[in-house]
C-alpha cells in the first residue's frame, strides 16, 4: 500500500533572525513534520544548535519535530533533546560503534528511533536493526550544510532500502537537497518523507512557503499513480470471466 507522502521542512534553511516566526509560518503553510538538524561542528563540519533552542521553538507549533543528530558521540545527548520537546529522533550509522544500543536508548526515552546514512555508507548497515526502527533517512548529499546539489546516485540505494523495509511500519525520509524538480524521481524510488530546506524556504512569508510545500508534495504524489500504461494492463486483466473495469 503507498503511503501518504509527509513534507518536513528543514528549520536549517529558515530565518535564524526570525525562527520563531518561521515555525509559525511553516505550520500554518502545512508542514507535516518540522525538521531540526543538529550539528556539531566534529561529526560535520558546521554548527547549528542544540536543545535549547528546539526547547524554545517547541510550544509554538503541534507538528511533529523530526530530530536529526549528526552529532558524535551521540546517545549522551538522547535525552536532552527528548526533553526539549523531540517525536524523532534520528542518529547517524556512523555516529557511534552500538548502534544498536543508541536506538534501544531513544525507545526507552518515549521517542520514535530513526538512523540515517551518509551518501558513501552503505544500507547493509541497517540489516540487523530493521526491527528498533521507526524512520530511515537517506542522506542525499554529504551532511554539514544546507543549500547542496541532489545526489541521484542515492536513488538505488532508496529502492533497496524500500525493498528492506518490506511491510515494517517504517517511514523512508530522505535529506538533501529536494525540491519539486525531483521530488518525484524520490518517491517513486521509494521514499514517503521529504525533506527539503532551501526548496521551502524561498520566498517571504506563510502564502510562499505553502506553494512551494504543495508543489513538493503534487510532484510526489504524481510519481505514485498509476501510469498510463499500468491503468490499461489493469483494464484487460480477466477477473471473473471478463475485463476489470
Amino acid at each position: 500500500m503507498t503511503r501518504e507522502v509527509i513534507v518536513a521542512p528543514s528549520i536549517l534553511a529558515a530565518d535564524f533572525a526570525r525562527l520563531g516566526e518561521e515555525i509559525v509560518a511553516i505550520d500554518a503553510a502545512g508542514a507535516d513534520w518540522i525538521h531540526c538538524d543538529v550539528m556539531d561542528g566534529h561529526f560535520v563540519p558546521n554548527i547549528s544548535f542544540g536543545p535549547h533552542v528546539i526547547k524554545a521553538i517547541r510550544p509554538l507549533t503541534k507538528k511533529v519535530f523530526d530530530v536529526h543528530l549528526m552529532i558524535a558521540p551521540v546517545d549522551p545527548y538522547l535525552e536532552a533533546f527528548a526533553k526539549a520537546g523531540a517525536d524523532v529522533i534520528t542518529v547517524h550509522a556512523e555516529a557511534g560503534p552500538h548502534l544498536d544500543r543508541s536506538l534501544q536508548a531513544i525507545r526507552a526515552l518515549g521517542r520514535k528511533a530513526g538512523v540515517s546514512l551518509c551518501p558513501a555508507t552503505a544500507e547493509s548497515v541497517i540489516e540487523y536493526v530493521l526491527d528498533r526502527l521507526d524512520l530511515v533517512l537517506v542522506m542525499t548529499v554529504n551532511p554539514g550544510f544546507g543549500g547542496q546539489s541532489f545526489l541521484a546516485s542515492q536513488l538505488a540505494k532508496i529502492a533497496r532500502i524500500k525493498t528492506m523495509i518490506r511491510n515494517r511500519p517504517i517511514r523512508l525520509e530522505v535529506d538533501g537537497g529536494v525540491t519539486r524538480d525531483n521530488a518525484a524521481a524520490v518517491a517513486a524510488a521509494g521514499a514517503d518523507t521529504l525533506v527539503a530546506g532551501s526548496a521551502v524556504f524561498r520566498g517571504k512569508g506563510a502564502a510562499e512557503y505553502a506553494a512551494n510545500i504543495a508543489a513538493i508534495r503534487a510532484a510526489a504524489d504524481a510519481s505514485l499513480l498509476p501510469k498510463p500504461q499500468d491503468r490499461s494492463a489493469q483494464r484487460m486483466r480477466v477477473s471473473d470471466g471478463g475485463p476489470v473495469r
